[in-house]
Formats: structure tokens, sequence, C-alpha cells
């Protein structure tokens, strides 16, 4: 299962290869989270740089720092180990003064603070912020300033990545065996991986067929089409000029599934195809639905805001771009570059 669900098939040619995360600071993200001017109340806010920390560890700390619960810590997104990062984590101080915080690491280094009056939860960050340095650059570099204009003018695949599914994809074998009850599940946070890992995989092996008929970035009959940026979506029963125009334009993204229970909301020869392709993980379906999980979707491509490249002493090369919540940076540039993730995944 793992071998075959996590290929990442791309939508053109590779252009050489490289070395990422050769030190921590090759790999610098930046939270970005809409905030508006409220000011006081019983959560207190940080924003959080880290180096070489993952986030439920650097979550731990703050929550001992403060005296409280890891439950009453709160932050929108995982961040990567093996890089540099900057993200908001939320702590629950009803009453309480705002803690000290030098007894955490060097690695750890509290930004900046404020009140607000509700805990910082999952699915609250609008977008992140990348520069990626990529070394030990072999290949044809005219093909790969070709290919990088070609990401920046129409985007590409949003695959899931690979840390999503786990080390050597563990996550969906041990999705597996849950749903098919020869393993408990019992911590919350570990079966919402598995869930997520158990969408990702028919989400990409979706995508893979998009890719493979050519029509990944283009718009079909029946498709669901979500503006970029967004989450909401329309069926596009007939594709008329002025939606394929949007969709040429990157203002408008054909969906695929989060599998979930119901039909796809997708039409006509595209539900068809998400219907096949979710045949083939029976058990992940039944899991899935088990779960109670709602069909949703996701954009099929993924457009980097923003974007940039520069060439380094010593044939290094450097890429500063934006990317929404939920997309990979790692599957970007898989896109374009054979790398060899020198830190592993985060």
């Amino acid at each position: 299962m793992s071998s075959t669900a996590t290929v990442r098939p791309r939508a053109g040619a590779r252009a050489g290869s490289g070395t990422i995360r050769a030190s921590a600071a090759d790999f610098v993200v930046d939270e970005h989270i809409e905030m508006d001017a409220e000011t006081g109340g019983e959560h207190l806010w940080l924003r959080v740089r880290k180096c070489g920390e993952n986030t439920d560890h650097v979550a731990a700390l703050l929550a001992r720092a403060a005296g409280i619960r890891a439950r009453d810590v709160g932050y929108a997104g995982r961040k990567d180990r093996h890089a540099v990062t900057t993200q908001w984590f939320s702590l629950h101080l009803p009453g309480r003064p705002d803690p000290g915080f030098e007894a955490l690491p060097p690695s750890v280094q509290v930004l900046e603070s404020r009140r607000r009056r509700r805990k910082l939860a999952v699915g609250g960050l609008r977008a992140n912020r990348f520069r990626i340095v990529v070394r030990d650059f072999e290949g044809d570099r005219a093909l790969l300033e070709a290919r990088l204009a070609e990401l920046g003018a129409h985007g590409a695949p949003n695959h899931f990545g690979a840390q999503r599914f786990g080390r050597d994809g563990g996550n969906l074998a041990l999705a597996a065996d849950w749903f098919a009850g020869r393993q408990q599940v019992r911590d919350r946070k570990l079966r919402g991986l598995l869930l997520s890992a158990a969408r990702a995989a028919i989400f990409n092996a979706v995508l893979a067929e998009r890719i493979a008929d050519g029509s990944w970035c283009a718009a079909r009959a029946g498709d669901t089409l979500m503006p970029d940026g967004r989450g909401s979506y329309f069926v596009a029963a007939d594709i008329d000029a002025s939606l394929a125009a949007r969709v040429g334009a990157g203002e408008l993204h054909p969906a695929g599934p989060l599998w979930g229970a119901g039909d796809p909301p997708a039409t006509g020869a595209v539900g068809a195809l998400e219907r096949e392709v979710a045949g083939r993980f029976p058990d992940f379906v039944r899991g899935l639905v088990d779960a109670g999980l709602r069909q949703e979707r996701r954009a099929l491509r993924v457009m980097p805001r923003d974007f940039g490249w520069d060439w380094l002493d010593g044939g290094a090369l450097a890429l500063a771009f934006s990317l929404p919540a939920g997309c990979f940076a790692t599957t970007l540039l898989d896109e374009v570059l054979d790398c060899r993730d020198a830190g592993g995944a985060g």
C-alpha cells in the first residue's frame, strides 16, 4: 500500500538534483495568520522562532514554563523540525499573569506576545512563507530556470508530501491495521494523523490520474472549481471560455476529493474517476466513513506567490515563495529537482 499510494508523478521534467536542509538555516518558514486588532483575554499568544525543534515539543516546553497542561497550548499547524521556523502558539492563562520564559532553551525564542480572547486553533493558518537553499546542484541550469518560471506562472500539482504518510509510509500501514481492527489506536492526535494520511493517499491517487491525462491544471465538465487561496468551491457542469480563462490565469483551480461519507460533488466523468480511484482503497474508504468524516475538497494545483530565486556563491540556489496552508514546499521542489533531504522529514 505505502509504496504505491505515496507515488507523486510530475507534470514536467526534472532539471537536475540538489540537497536541501544541509543546515537548519537553509530551510526557513514563517507562518502567516490573519489577526484582527483584538486585545485582552485569557489566552496568551506567542510568536516563537524555533530551530531544530518540532512543534509538539515546543508546545510542551511552553506548557511547562507556564505551569499549564499541554492540552491548554494551541497552535495553527505543525512546522518542520529540521528548519528555522516562526509560528504562533497560544497559552490558556485565565486570571493569571504572563509567565516568564527565561528557562527555554536557546533553540526556542519568544519574539512577540499579546493577549487574546480565544485559543489558537488548528486551521487558523493562512499561509507560510519559505526561503529554501538548494546546495550541490547538478543539472541543466537553463532548464531549471525555465521550469521555475513555469511554476511561478502556472503552479504545480498540489500533492500531499511524504511527511503526511510517515517514515516509509508507516502512517498508511498503521491506518490500514486500525481500520481493519488489527490495531487499537486510542490517542486522539494519532487518530487524526492516520485519517489525514488515508485521505491524502486517495487524493494523491486522483491527482496522479489528472496529471496523466493533463487535466490537473485545466477544468473539465463536472469539475469542482476552487477560488485560489480559499476553501469554497462550486460545481461547473459545463466549462465556458470565461471559466477556462480563469483557470488558466490561476484564479480558479480544479479540486479533488478529501474522502468521507457521501458521494463526491464532482459530476460526470470527473466524479466517475474519483469514485473509481477511491474504489482502489476500500479499507481507507470504509475507515474514513466509519470515523464520521464527510466529503471535502482540496485544490489539485498550488500557485506559489511572490515567487523568486537567486544563485548564491558555490552554485547554491535560494528560492523564496509563499504557499497556502496545507501545501508542501518539498512537493513544489520535487516537481523540478531530485532533492536529497539532509535533515529528513520534520
